[in-house]
């Protein structure tokens, strides 16, 4: 299957390190961007499809690095169907679980949280939304967990671990050879941070974390009561975790760490998730909102959207979040809202509006032509026939 799409306004990369692409067109094959141009690539594919842009921004599909789903698309904690759905029409291609505490008697033992893993895992690489990417299934670390059992996960193709502090495995003395272990089979960790979040689950400082050393520091602005700046900045300063800032965290702190990152350089280091469904609901912009709130505190759109792409596939090792020759063709069209003060959806975010979302593509397949959620756009890109 072939794909072009063309007549692009701005083509934002993925890669905060050169965050625009100085291109108009893109040309995909059997689910990769194959290459990178303009219009000649409409004269060397003649047999591709080709989808007209009408000059709106063209990005890489969101990633989500944090949501809680259970099985399907229902969550019992909030007792709603579809969540999963609207966040995907919310612009985001690739939802990462960071556990599946609310499912209703979750297994608390090592046999149990290892059996669910694998089932929840297998359940949405076989069926998920909308045919979108949901990685789910992460582990939850309970005691008794020994390397055979990460072992045989690994082979059932199981490769995250839930927030350590949801289960019975809390401190870093029992926690850090867990997570060694999960890392030598190929497992990316989350790790909570902050206050508890649920009944059960503990307060994690930066001390945790440094001693730790899971993937990514879960919300380090609040799951949602946020630990305090001092301790973000030496989760900044002091380990090589991934500083997550969620949806449904402390906003101040989240502007506190904006500020820190610009401060250091190091804007690669921060992803984002919407930490849903919780006590707070889910947010099906909740990415986008991000990426809104990211551009009021001094980061660029064009760099805000990476941080929710590009960042985040760097830090799973995905191969999407980036457009560029290789990788998974996902990718969103967006433009400014109608009744926005920007002409474009860079412009848009950096007046604080979400982007409307147009056209949603994942792996080269169109899976959304007209987002339910954003407020409609004042272009609509089309097929040429």
């Amino acid at each position: 299957m072939e794909l072009i799409v063309t007549n692009i306004g701005k083509l934002v990369s993925g890669d905060i390190a050169h965050p625009l692409l100085d291109a108009d067109t893109v040309y995909i094959k059997d689910g990769l961007f194959e290459e990178i141009g303009g219009e000649e690539l409409l004269k060397k594919h003649p047999e591709a499809r080709i989808l007209d842009a009408k000059g709106v921004t063209v990005a890489p599909g969101l990633i989500d690095s944090h949501c809680h789903p259970c099985v399907g698309d229902y969550t019992f904690r909030q007792k709603a169907a579809d969540f999963l759905e609207s966040e995907i029409h919310g612009g985001c291609t690739t939802l990462i679980s960071a556990g599946e505490p609310h499912f209703p008697g979750r297994p608390t033992d090592a046999a149990g949280a290892k059996a669910q893993a694998i089932f929840v895992s297998k359940t949405f690489r076989n069926k998920a939304p909308l045919g979108a990417k949901v990685h789910g299934g992460a582990l939850i670390l309970e005691k008794g967990l020994t390397e055979k059992d990460f072992e045989e996960m690994e082979q059932e193709g199981v490769w995250l671990v839930g927030e350590i502090g949801l289960g019975s495995v809390k401190s870093p003395e029992d926690a850090a050879p867990l997570v060694e272990m999960a890392k030598r089979h190929g497992f990316k960790v989350h790790m909570h941070t902050g206050g508890t979040s649920i009944p059960g689950s503990s307060t994690v400082t930066a001390d945790d974390v440094i001693r730790t050393n899971p993937t990514v520091a879960s919300h380090c602005n609040g799951g949602p009561t946020a630990v305090s700046v001092k301790e973000v900045d030496r989760i900044i300063s002091e380990s090589d975790a991934a500083v997550e800032i969620v949806q449904c965290g402390n906003y101040k702190v989240a502007r506190h760490i904006y500020e820190k990152v610009l401060e250091l350089g190091k804007e690669d280091r921060v992803i984002f998730g919407n930490d849903a469904p919780s006590g707070t609901g889910f947010v099906s912009l909740g990415i986008l909102r991000n990426v809104c709130y990211a551009s009021l505190c001094g980061i660029a759109p064009e760099k805000a959207l990476a941080m929710a792409s590009g960042n985040t596939a760097r830090t799973f090792g995905l191969n999407t979040g980036v457009i560029a020759p290789g990788r998974e063709a996902d990718l969103i069209c967006l433009d400014a809202p109608i009744g926005s003060v920007g002409k474009d959806a860079l412009e848009a975010i950096d007046a604080g509006d979400i982007p409307a979302v147009t056209y949603i593509i994942v792996n080269g397949e169109v899976i959304v032509e007209k987002s339910r959620n954003t407020p409609p756009g004042n272009r609509m890109p089309e097929f040429r026939s």
